[in-house]
């Protein structure tokens, strides 16, 4: 590998064939695997990211390492989730034969994102990943969730996810991941990426989304759960009222309408026109028919 190389320490799409080849990997739809095979994308994710020498990145879904090896060039510590035994075994190697003065400065966690409660190592201050598309959503919430201490976030994901998540109130495409998301943090689309960087290309296009976590929590007296209820069954039937839509979650219609009328939303209104503070007030008033009753 020369000195001069612009592509440095990271891989390109013959190494990551080679790497798969020696290891017998073929990528499979099952776990949503499309590996990174331009160091010019994962430069542009790390720098979009803005990670810093002080930052302690966590990434999920590293593959044969393309963005990892970039994250280590720029960042004080990773440390990388990985579910896929082979890969898992492999990635250390990877690490150490190309960014040797780094070796000391990964971790390698072998298990599924959605089972990890800790990670060895400092606590980590940011999430990059570009995440398997069909678990893209809840591995977000669940790492945002379990790591209070990661400032900011930015994953790939599949294009329309990315769109999904980023949406505020009134758009077409807000639901359960734009609500969820901004529960944790603010949200917005962060550009876009090709198909053709990726191996094998997939048939969708890809998108960034940055997170920044809320400075302060939505200031409510509800719990996650109680305001995510709230949000599901919003959504689960998303073209009725609320008062029509709320009614298996507060018992009633009748219960519903006193809910929301407590919470300053109207009845006739529906999920996608609401923030995530809105439904956090409903939360709040579950039981306020039998309050006003009594």
């Amino acid at each position: 590998m020369s000195t001069t190389d612009p592509q440095g320490p990271l891989l390109g799409a013959a190494d990551i064939r080679e790497l798969a080849a020696a290891l017998g990997v073929r990528p499979t739809k099952q776990r949503g695997q499309n590996f990174v095979i331009d160091a010019n994308t994962v430069r542009r994710i790390v720098r979009t990211a803005e990670v810093t020498e002080d930052d302690v990145v966590v990434e999920v879904g590293p593959g044969l390492g393309s963005l990892t090896l970039a994250l280590l060039e720029a960042a004080r510590h990773v440390t990388a989730v990985e579910i896929d035994d082979v890969l898992a075994a492999a990635l250390p190697a990877t690490v150490e034969a190309r960014i040797p003065a780094k070796k000391d400065a990964f971790d390698l966690v072998n298990i599924d994102a959605m089972q990890v409660e800790e990670l060895p190592g400092p606590a980590p201050t940011a999430l990059v990943a570009n995440l398997p598309y069909n678990v893209a959503v809840p591995v977000l919430l669940h790492m945002l969730d379990t790591f209070p201490t990661i400032e900011r976030t930015l994953v790939m994901v599949q294009a329309e996810v990315a769109d999904r998540l980023a949406a505020g109130p009134g758009s077409r495409v807000y639901g359960v991941p734009s609500v969820k998301a901004n529960w944790y943090a603010q949200v917005k689309r962060a550009g876009s990426i090709g198909r053709n960087v990726f191996w094998p290309a997939p048939n969708v296009d890809s998108g960034l989304v940055s997170l920044v976590r809320r400075s302060e929590p939505v200031a409510t007296t509800a719990s996650k759960e109680e305001v995510f209820a709230v949000v599901d069954a919003a959504f689960a039937q998303r073209r009725k009222t609320l008062r029509a839509a709320l009614s298996g979650w507060a018992g009633s219609a009748q219960a519903a309408e006193a809910a929301l009328v407590a919470a300053g939303v109207s009845p006739q209104a529906r999920g996608e026109a609401l923030t995530v503070e809105e439904f956090a007030r409903i939360a709040e008033h579950k039981g306020a028919h039998e309050g006003a009753a009594a």
